[in-house]
């Protein structure tokens, strides 16, 4: 019976992965990290309303057999790149640290098809350095999940990604071969691989891309 951490519960994917988690017959206990407490209640769930800026002052919850790391932002929801920057790499990394230190045996990350620390582009350059920086943590096994354009349910009215999401559902038509990773793929694909994958008891790193992912789930 195992123990889970969650970070960005809140949002598409880590919504989905909570469902399942707690769903689950292996983790007995799941623990969640937000800023603010969610309207979710399950006996197997505690939510620790912390402060991101300061994951040390948690250090002694960061621990178990899988930590989940699911946050991101958006730049509409965060002009601000620093601020950004600060969601999407800092405190996921800070979180992979504390969870080597603390012995966690998994560590798995939501990033972005594209990744790339060398890219010209703001996201896809934060993505690929997000990777990099968590694959130097010294978490015995990582799992780095690439998904392209996700579908599903969001909370929140994204006008722009709606728009994309059904150009996409058009071109998926087109893209076969070495191109099938950019298909959309759907969130609760993720989480089920995410899930599944921390059932297999491993060590290394492992990347996966959006059409590996779909494969897994």
């Amino acid at each position: 019976m195992a123990r889970a951490v969650v970070a960005g519960a809140s949002g598409l994917i880590g919504g989905l992965l909570l469902d399942i988690l707690t769903q689950s017959p292996v983790y007995k206990e799941v623990v969640l990290l937000v800023r603010k407490e969610l309207p979710f209640t399950n006996k197997k769930v505690t939510q620790m309303v912390i402060n991101f800026d300061r994951l040390e002052d948690y250090e002694k919850e960061i621990h178990g057999h899988a930590i989940f790391s699911c946050l991101g932002s958006t730049r509409r929801k965060t002009p601000d790149l620093k601020i950004y920057k600060k969601i999407d790499h800092d405190y996921p990394l800070r979180l992979a640290q504390l969870a080597a230190k603390n012995g966690v045996e998994q560590y798995h990350l939501v990033s972005a098809l594209g990744a790339n620390p060398d890219s010209g582009n703001f996201y896809t350059k934060m993505k690929g350095e997000t990777e990099a920086d968590i694959k130097k943590s010294g978490v015995k096994c990582i799992h780095i999940y690439q998904p392209s354009v996700l579908t599903g349910d969001r909370k929140e009215k994204r006008m722009t990604e709606r728009m994309l999401i059904r150009i996409m559902a058009f071109i998926n038509l087109f893209l076969w071969g070495s191109l099938r990773k950019y298909r959309s793929i759907p969130a609760a694909t993720v989480a089920s691989a995410m899930y599944k994958q921390s059932l297999i008891h491993q060590e290394g790193i492992f990347i996966h891309a959006s059409d590996e992912i779909k494969e897994i789930a």
